[in-house]
């Protein structure tokens, strides 16, 4: 089983970028700390950053036809992207939506998901966990073939 993991804009500057929001874990930490729960659940993931919506959607179309599922954190792209939204719609895979902060607690803008209504679920407000627990659900998911 193969996961595609879709960080969005400034995610790659975790660590250093409002730490007092984000933490002070790094986008490589959250990836290792991914791997190894992928290896104990027997999954392959693959990951990809970008700052660029279209380069996302261009990762969908391409990588994300090839897997099982997607685990998304499309940052300020979850306010603001229709074109993200329409492709994971388009190929038709499980996707959970995930945040190191809970959205719901910031500012107002960010209360709204173009992604949530399209996704199995959204986990948010737990850190680095928010990830983990997001490929625990979307691995259940798609192992019982739901």
């Amino acid at each position: 089983m193969k996961i595609l993991v879709l960080h969005g804009p400034n995610l790659n500057l975790l660590g250093r970028r409002e730490p007092d929001v984000y933490g002070r874990v790094t986008l490589q930490e959250i990836e290792n700390d991914m791997v190894a729960l992928a290896g104990d659940l027997g999954v392959e993931l693959l990951f990809f950053q970008s700052n660029h919506e279209g380069a996302l959607v261009d990762e969908i179309q391409s990588t994300g036809v090839a897997c099982s599922g997607i685990l998304i954190n499309p940052a300020a792209y979850t306010h603001t992207s229709v074109a993200i939204r329409d492709a994971l719609v388009a190929v038709g895979l499980p996707v959970v939506e995930v945040h190191l902060s809970n959205i719901h607690s910031r500012e107002t803008f960010r209360h709204t998901s173009f992604i949530a209504p399209i996704a199995l679920g959204q986990v948010c407000g737990f850190g680095v966990d928010s990830y983990l627990l997001g490929l625990r659900a979307i691995f259940s998911h798609i192992e019982k073939g739901l």
